[in-house]
């Protein structure tokens, strides 16, 4: 069966397998347009509203196709989801039994050369306590592992320090030169998702695969008819990441404990290249000394002239290294890979610190060192990067497709498209089938102070608090920055003078995933979130009913990249506020605003807090682009919603109940 419309119908395979499925023509449509799309290794860019079911709709025609398909996320639930959930459901119900690898970046697979290195770093340099036994603990484990993943090893946290010790990076791989390359966990991996059908990888282990070619481990592009990115509103920014170049005080403090470990391996322990990987240490402490501070971001003018000189030492230090390592490299895998490690780390520093080469080129990018605590990363990176992502993906002649719910501006995708260069795609929008005139309401407060005003956080929480009343908590209030989110949570610790009625979740108490655990499982919980709280989660039901957004979400102009892109806007005459910065707003928006209603039984207020939606020109673009809800600036209208809705739904459980309870007597 190959009629999209057919498998898609209430009497098709889909609704035949798979429990509570129903039909959707927003579904069908996507899914033979993405059908198209891979007929013709075209390119395609495609909006898909909340309940449109765009994972289905592009893993069927994917699956119909017969063709060798990478499936790329923002997010590792999403690519929990795709490989242990909805591929196996919609293979089986198209009776296509299909080949399916999930593929991680290295950092999530055990390196056994490293894991060697950091037990005999425990026993020569006398590693702490707590990281020796977590070494012990891994090597146990080591024992029994099939595929390497450290997800399997529950007992260290993802965030344990030993895990750095025992992983590998591009950067620190021994490759093919590898005694222990024929049991490496990555590597089976690779050859894992190349024997695939359908490899499903992340954003960044996508643009790692165009950008880094990796001897000795296969490549997955090449291979492939088809490219379909989720989540692709996140892609521009990973793709400006990897296309740009970047060197931390961890990656040089890293490289000099390396190369005292694969000296101590070596059959002749070279004391002077010793000396040299301590001196490099304790450079790295002098840089981060001289920047001694905490969370700043200083443009390459603000650089301070020790901190240049310290960085134009390590450069030079580092060739010293890959020119001492010469001799010794050549009987030792591990010292040739810390030898090219050290060449490649100077040039980077090279490029970081040439600005007049940069500017006789005319090379357009941006320059910063971001210091955070005992630690700093010096970063370069373009401005612009829809050139060199469209040579990229030129490179390699199969479909892709890109999908998310936020896309588009109103029902333009030139911001998107625009950013990775995909002037060629064909586009296309689908609303959500949910019913937002009944589900939803969107209530803007009156009376509220300008965002800018010291007293507007104060104002949103006095604002809020008879919405959570209303409610009985179920609310996410998402704020634009951290200095927000942490007045409001003291504000509201006052007010209930820390006994909370309900649970009160705050960004930084605990890990993203155990904070939205717990708001789940409590189902009346108050969580306050910033960043990654306003896109990634799905909770649907009666624990969420009201989603507060303190301020549209613009973002920091200080942030060095987004400054030179707005500068070069002015530059060519355009306007940067309306062609870069409303645009980001307003996609990102519409992912906080995603948070409230995912699924047909879902209902609740939308609370914006942000006056310049009605008392500016640009307020009418934010409105315009959200789904059609009822906007109220009543409080009792809201509240009234709430109430309605939380009583019917209340008793309709209690009837639920009740009817259980007959049941079980019979």
């Amino acid at each position: 069966m190959t009629d999209i419309a057919e498998i898609f119908s209430s009497s098709g395979p889909l609704a035949a397998s798979i429990a509570g499925f129903a039909e959707r023509p927003e579904q069908v449509a996507m899914a033979e347009l993405v059908a198209e799309a891979l007929a013709r290794r075209s390119h395609l860019v495609v909006e898909a509203g909340t309940g449109t079911g765009k994972t289905f709709a592009y893993l069927v025609p994917a699956l119909l196709s017969n063709r060798r398909v990478i499936v790329s996320t923002g997010t590792r639930a999403l690519q929990d989801q795709l490989f242990h959930r909805d591929l196996p459901a919609v293979g089986a119900a198209l009776g296509r039994p299909v080949r399916v690898a999930l593929l991680k970046g290295r950092a999530n697979y055990l390196c056994l050369h490293r894991l060697g290195l950091a037990e005999q770093q425990a026993y020569a340099r006398g590693l702490r306590r707590e990281l020796a036994r977590a070494v012990a603990q891994v090597r146990e484990w080591a024992q029994i592992t099939r595929a390497g993943d450290t997800a399997e090893l529950a007992a260290l946290a993802e965030q344990d320090p030993v895990w750095p010790w025992v992983t590998s990076t591009r950067e620190n791989c021994v490759g093919t030169d590898c005694a222990e390359y024929a049991r490496c966990h990555v590597a089976a991996a690779r050859r894992n998702a190349q024997a695939a059908d359908v490899v499903v990888v992340n954003h960044h282990l996508l643009m790692a695969d165009l950008v880094l070619k990796e001897e000795g481990f296969a490549d997955l592009l090449p291979g492939a008819d088809a490219v379909i990115v989720d989540e692709a509103h996140q892609l521009a920014d990973v793709a400006t990441q990897f296309l740009g170049v970047s060197v931390s005080a961890r990656q040089l403090s890293t490289l000099g404990r390396d190369l005292a470990a694969e000296l101590v391996a070596s059959p002749v322990l070279e004391e002077g290249v010793l000396a040299l990987g301590q001196t490099l240490e304790r450079l790295v402490a002098d840089a981060v000394d001289v920047l001694d501070r905490r969370n700043e971001r200083l443009a390459f003018t603000d650089w301070p002239a020790d901190f240049v000189d310290h960085v134009l030492d390590t450069m030079a230090l580092l060739q010293r290294i890959a020119s001492a390592l010469e001799q010794p490299a050549r009987d030792s895998p591990g010292l040739a890979a810390v030898r090219r490690r050290a060449e490649e780390l100077a040039t980077r520093l090279e490029l970081l610190l040439d600005v007049q080469r940069a500017d006789a080129t005319g090379e357009t990018g941006v320059r910063w060192v971001q210091a955070t605590g005992r630690a700093f990363t010096l970063h370069y990176a373009p401005v612009d990067v829809a050139g060199e992502f469209a040579a990229l993906i030129a490179s390699r002649p199969c479909a892709w497709i890109c999908t998310s719910a936020t896309l588009a501006v109103g029902e333009d995708f030139a911001h998107f498209t625009g950013r990775l260069g995909l002037s060629d795609a064909r586009t296309a929008r689908f609303d959500s089938p949910f019913d937002f005139a009944a589900q939803s309401l969107l209530y803007l407060p009156e009376g509220l102070d300008p965002p800018s005003s010291p007293r507007h956080t104060g104002q949103v929480i006095d604002a809020v608090l008879p919405l959570l009343e209303a409610s009985r908590g179920r609310a996410f209030l998402l704020f634009t920055s951290h200095r927000a989110l942490q007045e409001a949570a003291r504000r509201l610790q006052t007010h209930w003078r820390d006994r909370p009625p309900w649970p009160l979740l705050v960004q930084g108490s605990a890990p993203r995933e155990i904070l939205i655990n717990r708001f789940r499982e409590a189902g009346n919980a108050v969580l306050l979130g910033t960043g990654s709280f306003w896109e990634g989660i799905d909770v649907k039901g009666e624990a969420l009913v009201v989603v507060v957004v303190d301020k549209l979400p613009f973002a920091v102009p200080d942030d060095p990249v987004l400054k030179a892109r707005l500068d070069a806007i002015s530059r060519r005459g355009g306007n940067p506020f309306f062609e870069e910065q409303v645009p980001q707003a307003v996609i990102a928006l519409k992912q906080g605003v995603g948070r409230l209603i995912r699924d047909r039984a879902d209902f609740g207020v939308v609370v914006l807090c942000d006056s310049r939606v009605l008392t500016r020109p640009y307020g009418r673009i934010f409105l315009d682009s959200l789904p059609p809800m009822p906007v109220t600036r009543k409080l009792d209208q809201a509240r009234s919603f709430l109430d309605a809705r939380l009583t019917v739904d209340a008793t309709a459980a209690r009837g639920r109940a009740a009817v259980g309870l007959q049941g079980g007597g019979a």
